[in-house]
């Protein structure tokens, strides 16, 4: 039996179907109440958070592997406590339970937030880590000291490997997370910068997830990236697959600083998480190169879909889901 915790997340949904579709006795936590009417009959659903240690314990009974991919995903710093106790307390949960109920493996999903990602002096690469120097986010904190929990973890013996995936491309729910950058484009956004970061698609970091899972790899951290990007190529690249004005006015550092504050302004009226915040205008602004040799090295036979590709399936799932 394996456990997927976030299975209503962008990541966690797209890899319960495929491990379903693999075959394999999947079952997965969930919170809250959403449509699960699409998904594979075979999946076991069970209603849960690792903030409730009784209900993880209960969802781990006779698990052997687990995938952790449930967090808060935010740059709002008015979500900050909400951030570090999903993201560090609930880690925490997961890696205790798993210790107790002696599952065999644990794969770890982090973020490359957890590395530092603010560097101009070079690729970033899995020896890096988070530090107030350079990292701007809460949401990277938090994953920093999620990660060490499930460090402690394996120093108490526990098997685990921790992915860090970039920018994650996927037809998940475009009103909150990566998948707010569609809508952004489909909106016609008329801004750019000329930041660069690493982008994959969800269907590349789910196959990375699984063939670490199944290997004999432990104790490792891994950079899920298929290129680095231009933001203003991401974003044109949508646009054109929408059929819609692809950005054309470029954002100076001063600008961003208007434009964050203004939708930090509509935030509070409408009730909406942001796309756009103070840390989120900053890294825009940033070229950030990672480095992915890791995960090639370890599967040579590996390949990432390329994100031109990736853009273009996405944009027409996204269509379909929402009827565009």
């Amino acid at each position: 039996m394996i456990l997927v915790t976030g299975a209503s997340g962008l990541v966690g949904s797209h890899l319960a179907r495929q491990l379903s579709s693999e075959g394999k006795k999947v079952r997965a936590l969930y919170r809250g109440d959403w449509d699960r009417s699409s998904f594979p009959r075979g999946i076991e659903w069970v209603k849960g958070d690792i903030l409730d240690i009784s209900s993880l314990e209960d969802a781990l009974q006779s698990v052997e592997q687990v995938y952790h991919c449930a967090a808060i995903v935010s740059f709002n710093p008015q979500k900050r406590n909400l951030l570090h106790r999903t993201n560090i307390e609930g880690t925490a949960n997961v890696v205790n339970a798993c210790l107790l109920a002696g599952v065999k493996k644990l794969l770890f999903v982090s973020s490359v937030a957890a590395l530092g990602r603010i560097r101009e002096d070079g690729p970033v690469n899995e020896k890096m880590n988070w530090t107030e120097e350079t990292g701007n986010s809460e949401y990277g904190k938090s994953k920093y000291f999620a990660e060490m929990e499930v460090w402690r973890g394996i120093g108490e013996g526990l098997n685990a490997v921790i992915v860090n995936p970039v920018i994650i491309l996927g037809a998940g729910n475009w009103e909150g997370g990566s998948s707010g950058i569609f809508k952004s484009a489909y909106n016609e956004f008329p801004w750019y910068t000329e930041g660069v970061s690493g982008f994959v698609d969800v269907k590349d970091v789910v196959k990375a997830m699984i063939l670490l899972m199944e290997s004999e790899i432990s104790s490792e951290r891994f950079i899920l990236s298929a290129d680095n990007v231009p933001y203003k190529e991401i974003f044109t690249e949508i646009a054109i697959n929408f059929g819609k004005k692809p950005p054309h006015k470029k954002v100076t550092p001063f600008l961003s600083t208007i434009a964050w504050r203004i939708e930090a302004i509509k935030g509070k009226f409408s009730g909406k998480e942001p796309l756009l915040t103070k840390e989120t205008a900053k890294t825009a602004q940033v070229k950030v190169y990672f480095d992915n040799s890791k995960l090639k090295l370890a599967f040579p036979n590996f390949q990432y879909t390329p994100v031109k590709e990736s853009i273009q399936r996405i944009c027409g799932e996204l269509k379909k889901k929402y009827n565009l």
